[in-house]
């Protein structure tokens, strides 16, 4: 079958037809490790060709179902046909004059999309830069300028980037904080509503965790300090765990009642990844501040903030910005993902996914008990391994294991979590509903060998 509604004229099929990584990959990683900085790592070491729709050609001829979208960023398809086609032709007209130099209306395009699609009617305005982790940053510098307060809140299991603030609003150590301190200051970490692992259990684990939280930050921090409140409104590396109902309501009360900025990182979880544009919505969040990236821009690299247009006013002209920031080519990529996303109603596509993943992985989850948690929204959903569902004893290795097996077969997963145990699916929205099933059948086939 030849899926073409992400734009993509590669068949839509695996193929297995040498071992995985295959002999020309192995080559391409012999010259790789000696001249690419060995911090730099890769899930599966194939090297890729083409890619779109739910596929991944390698150099050696196989193609792999995809459940990773290059890390939630190829929603549309990893060569979608409108975003190829807009960006070839900025391409064609002008690569970069750096939009603090000569602007161009495509930043402004892209701007106005943004004002338009995320939550809340109030007047909004962006600021573009390149990546997620750029996004965060400039996100507490606005807050900052805007408050005159110094203080950032963040959460545990949250992940925010790897510069050096953003390594700090990060919760976890190995690999992304590990050895490479000290971090910035005025950064305070605080409890999440993490049900499935909350001690009164998930029932409780909403009002339970706003209580500690707020009180952890009015006590040790002073509400009158905290510039800005940043959380994923799904955790992503953290282990895609969802807030528990209640509890993103409650501290967006708290920081509205006392002049914190409320930041909703999106970057992971926003256009349409979890059924709704931004998966703030869900309990009706209005932000403050929002950051977006990774499926902004079909593949290309472009991040946003986006806000109340008297917070984002608040840094002082020349205060904010970056050389490539709001690229053009890049610009013209995210008006042709949104284009797609748009015109193929891809919350629709993720909630289908959802239905589809989740009736399957409850089947699996009745067969094999080392499936403790089974959670997530549209095309973001994820299952965490235990030694014991009593204890909930975290399983790093049967999580290392199954996704090795199914990249054996010829399916790319990726792993997350605090505690390594979280197999996490983020398929492209456009993927066909046949590999969909495929992918899970090669999943369920390798749990039973685990």
């Amino acid at each position: 079958m030849t899926e073409l509604s992400g734009g993509s004229a590669l068949p839509q099929e695996r193929r297995v037809v040498t071992a995985i990584p295959g002999p020309k990959s192995l080559e391409l990683q012999a010259r790789r490790t000696a001249t690419v900085a060995g911090g730099v790592g890769s899930v599966l070491p194939v090297f890729t060709t083409r890619a779109g729709g739910g596929v991944i050609e390698d150099v050696d001829g196989n193609s792999l179902i995809d459940f990773g979208s290059g890390i939630a960023v190829t929603s549309v398809g990893a060569s979608a046909e409108a975003v190829v086609r807009r960006a070839s032709a900025q391409l064609a007209n002008f690569t970069h004059t750096c939009f603090m130099v000569t602007p161009y209306e495509g930043y402004v395009e892209v701007c106005e999309r943004l004002a338009e699609l995320t939550p809340g009617d109030h007047a909004k305005k962006s600021a573009l830069f390149n990546s997620g982790a750029e996004a965060v940053e400039n996100a507490v510098k606005i807050a900052r300028a805007y408050t005159k307060r110094q203080a950032v809140v963040v959460f545990d299991h949250g992940y925010h980037g790897r510069t050096n603030l953003t390594m700090a609003l990060t919760a976890k150590n190995m690999p992304y904080k590990h050895g490479f301190g000290p971090f910035a200051p005025e950064v305070y970490r605080v409890p999440v509503a993490y049900g499935y692992r909350w001690p009164t259990g998930p029932e409780n684990c909403g009002p339970e965790a706003a209580a500690q939280a707020i009180d952890q930050i009015t006590k040790q921090v002073g509400a009158e300090n905290v510039a800005a409140i940043i959380i994923e409104p799904v955790l992503g590396e953290g282990g895609f765990i969802e807030p528990a109902k209640g509890f993103l309501p409650a501290i967006v009360k708290f920081a509205n009642d006392n002049g914190i900025v409320f930041v909703a990182d999106e970057i992971q979880s926003g256009f349409c990844r979890t059924g709704q544009w931004f998966a703030c919505e869900d309990e009706g969040i209005v932000p403050d501040l929002i950051t977006t990236a990774k499926g902004i821009a079909g593949g290309l690299p472009l991040a946003a903030v986006t806000g109340r247009a008297e917070i984002m006013d608040s840094a002082h002209a020349g205060g904010l910005g970056g050389t490539y920031g709001g690229n053009p080519v890049a610009c013209a990529g995210a008006l042709g993902a949104i284009e797609t996303m748009r015109e193929l109603d891809l919350n629709a596509k993720a909630k289908r996914i959802e239905e589809v993943m989740k009736g399957r992985l409850a089947v699996m989850q009745e067969k094999f008990p080392v499936i403790g948690d089974i959670r997530g929204r549209g095309a973001m959903i994820a299952i965490e391994l235990v030694k014991d569902p009593e204890t909930k004893a975290p399983a790093p290795e049967a999580a290392g294991a199954l996704a090795k097996a199914c990249h054996a077969e010829g399916l790319l997963v990726l792993t997350c979590g605090t505690y390594g145990n979280v197999l996490r699916f983020l398929p492209p929205l456009v993927i066909g509903e046949d590999l969909l099933n495929e992918g899970l059948d090669i999943i369920e086939a390798a749990l039973g060998r685990l």
